[in-house]
């Protein structure tokens, strides 16, 4: 491996959440209730999506891409994080830095670029209700999706490079409790300016680029919404774009914090985190449960039939 040559460290530290046993104990208790729920969550919107013909159309299509992606993101940090709750010394391998590192990345990335996707999906659908089975066709669905988890992986690539290119000397103490690559910046002995600036030009360029075409069809849904004369026909139309509305509002606000301001170390960075990993993806499937009337009938049927 290429970071070999560059360090004389193995392993890092992280400082956890806290240094409090019974803390510890308690915050165990909290991260597994929210991992189990994200896990069945998510595998349940999956489930009743593959198993309901009504919900076999592009947008449910990517939402179950959507809820797969939110298990991996979840998985990537979350049974780490416990397991060390439960270690006296919290360690994790330079292999193991950089695995997290990329698959964090990758799996927020796709996040992301389906987001924006499904943005596009809701524009379809509104502002051009006549053609949208056309656009929306199943092999351009499949294609958005390969797109997505494409420019995901090279973003979350170029991330990697530019960690194994870090020189670490003797700190190996991560203020942190999971590895983020912003986070192993005080511990380099190298000169880290271009790594900063080309890791702030790739999170604004791949954070920009999904959310600006989130903003233009939204600006166009909400135009077309405002030309329907029916209050009714207004809130009905609203009413399909709003649990998407919610999930890009969670995700862009706190992966925004999360990578363009400047590490302080503080008990906020781990808020803004834990949120980010760990709480949207549990989040992600009840809001599309609880204010979808579709997923929610699929859900009754699915069960009906099953139970």
């Amino acid at each position: 491996m290429a970071w070999r040559n560059h360090s004389t460290i193995t392993e890092f530290i992280l400082i956890g959440l806290s240094d409090d046993p019974y803390i510890e104990a308690l915050l165990f208790v909290f991260f597994l209730g929210i991992y189990l729920l994200t896990v069945m969550g998510n595998l349940m919107l999956l489930l009743v999506i593959r198993a309901d013909s009504h919900l076999h159309t592009p947008m449910y299509f990517f939402l179950s891409n959507l809820s797969f992606m939110d298990l991996c993101f979840s998985s990537v940090t979350v049974p780490k994080l416990l397991k060390d709750l439960l270690s006296e010394k919290k360690t994790i391998s330079v292999e193991g830095c950089l695995t997290q590192v990329f698959f964090v990345f990758f799996s927020s990335g796709t996040e992301a670029c389906l987001l924006s996707v499904m943005a596009y999906d809701r524009y379809a659908a509104i502002c051009h209700p006549l053609l949208y089975g056309q656009v929306m066709s199943g092999q351009f669905c499949v294609k958005l999706v390969l797109i997505s988890w494409g420019l995901a992986c090279l973003n979350a690539f170029v991330i990697v490079l530019l960690a194994i290119n870090l020189d670490f000397c003797e700190a190996q103490t991560i203020h942190h409790y999971t590895c983020e690559l912003p986070a192993l910046f005080p511990l380099s002995c190298s000169d880290i300016s271009i790594t900063t600036d080309i890791l702030l030009s790739s999170s604004l360029l791949h954070g920009l680029g999904t959310f600006l075409p989130i903003f233009f069809s939204y600006a166009r849904i909400i135009s077309t919404i405002l030309s329907i004369s029916s209050t009714s026909g207004r809130s009905k139309t609203f009413s399909t774009c709003s649990s998407h509305l919610i999930a890009v509002t969670l995700f862009f606000g706190s992966g925004f914090l999360c990578y363009l301001m400047p590490p302080s170390g503080s008990s906020l960075d781990f808020l803004i985190s834990l949120q980010y990993s760990a709480v949207t993806p549990l989040l992600n499937p009840l809001i599309y449960s609880l204010k979808n009337k579709e997923v929610k009938v699929a859900v009754r049927r699915t069960l009906g039939k099953y139970l």
